[in-house]
């Protein structure tokens, strides 16, 4: 049976083709090639709470009454595809963040980028949302959020993240699905992520916005928290952002092989799973937004049908930036916040 089936039919079979869609999508996996943790990544806060497998090849993160933690890459890359298999935290994992992200915040203070995945957990019974986001050159003032549920329970099985940043564009993946592309354009100026970055994975106690604007805190009855990492894959050109030359392991070598790869090109069939994971499970863009910009990001495509669908949705609470990355603390605050009042939004 083919993947790019009809649609016309009823609800549930179309429930039942929607999710095969997504399996048939998902099938084959990107030519990764995977590393240890003592190759690429070192400890970044937590002490006791990063637990890594005794072959070195996976990696726990836990959260507790005393702190979250977390790990970042060994060195910074300037574009790269980041990737790994990831299983979150289950029962009740209301106020909790799980980060996957870049950022160069510790090195550039008030210019810093940033590209994020961020999981926000939910109370007893109730399912994880996500969030995608980037910052260019500090403007941390024009947040770029979208927000999305999931197709299965992140939970209950691995799952693989992925995020593909180069000079032309930037693509979040779940598995081989694409969920977001943003292509970069004259309009974004500085504000496209373009100095090099490091990766972080993190685990943290955000109580005061991530679950129904706050609504819902973290209960430590409930801790350990534990979330997973495995099958770690950094892809890139490794990038020294304080040297006064480029660095002699950069090479546009590396910039091609990056763009060349399976990852950075979005075949019609991952383009079609794109489209129907937007129209199914994205439920706030930044780009409807009208409340935070009367007029759209230059990035933006309006799609007439979506701007109707978000016309109500612009009234969320969100945490800002990961500026600083070292989350010492489980109980951090994070940048500026919005209002939300929201009544029929998954976040209330």
């Amino acid at each position: 049976m083919d993947c790019l089936c009809c649609w016309s039919v009823s609800k549930p079979l179309y429930l039942l083709l929607f999710f095969y869609f997504f399996s048939c999508t998902a099938k084959a996996a990107f030519n990764l090639s995977t590393i240890s943790f003592d190759e690429g990544y070192s400890p970044l806060f937590g002490d006791g709470n990063l637990v890594r497998s005794p072959d070195g090849r996976s990696a726990r993160l836990l959260l507790d009454r005393f702190t979250g933690a977390g790990f970042i890459s060994s060195r910074m890359y300037k574009y790269g595809f980041f990737s790994a298999n990831i299983k979150l935290p289950g029962y009740y994992t209301a106020g909790l963040c799980v980060a996957f992200y870049t950022s160069n915040g510790d090195v550039f203070k008030k210019t810093h980028d940033e590209l994020d995945i961020e999981f926000l957990g939910n109370t007893k019974g109730e399912p994880w949302r996500f969030q995608t986001n980037l910052y260019g050159n500090g403007s941390t003032s024009h947040g770029r959020e979208e927000r999305y549920r999931l197709w299965f329970d992140p939970s209950k099985e691995f799952h693989r993240y992925s995020i593909l940043w180069t000079a032309k564009n930037i693509i979040f993946y779940i598995d081989d699905v694409p969920i977001r592309e943003v292509i970069r354009n004259e309009e974004m100026g500085s504000e496209f992520p373009s100095k090099p970055m490091s990766l972080y994975a993190t685990i943290w106690d955000a109580s005061n916005w991530a679950t129904s604007g706050g609504k819902y805190k973290v209960n430590y009855k409930y801790a350990p928290f534990v979330s997973e990492f495995k099958d770690l894959a950094l892809e890139g050109c490794p990038s020294d952002p304080i040297e006064e030359f480029p660095s002699f392991d950069c090479h546009e070598s590396d910039t091609a092989r990056l763009e060349n790869a399976d990852y950075a090109t979005i075949t019609r069939r991952q383009r079609s799973a794109m489209r129907r994971f937007r129209q199914r499970y994205m439920y706030y863009s930044y780009c409807y937004d009208a409340l935070r910009y009367p007029v759209p990001l230059p990035e933006c495509v309006i799609i007439p049908s979506e701007k109707e669908r978000f016309r109500d949705t612009g009234r969320l609470k969100f945490g800002g930036s990961h500026q600083g990355g070292k989350r010492r603390s489980r109980r951090r605050g994070r940048g500026r916040v919005q209002a939300s009042n929201l009544e029929n939004d998954p976040d209330m």
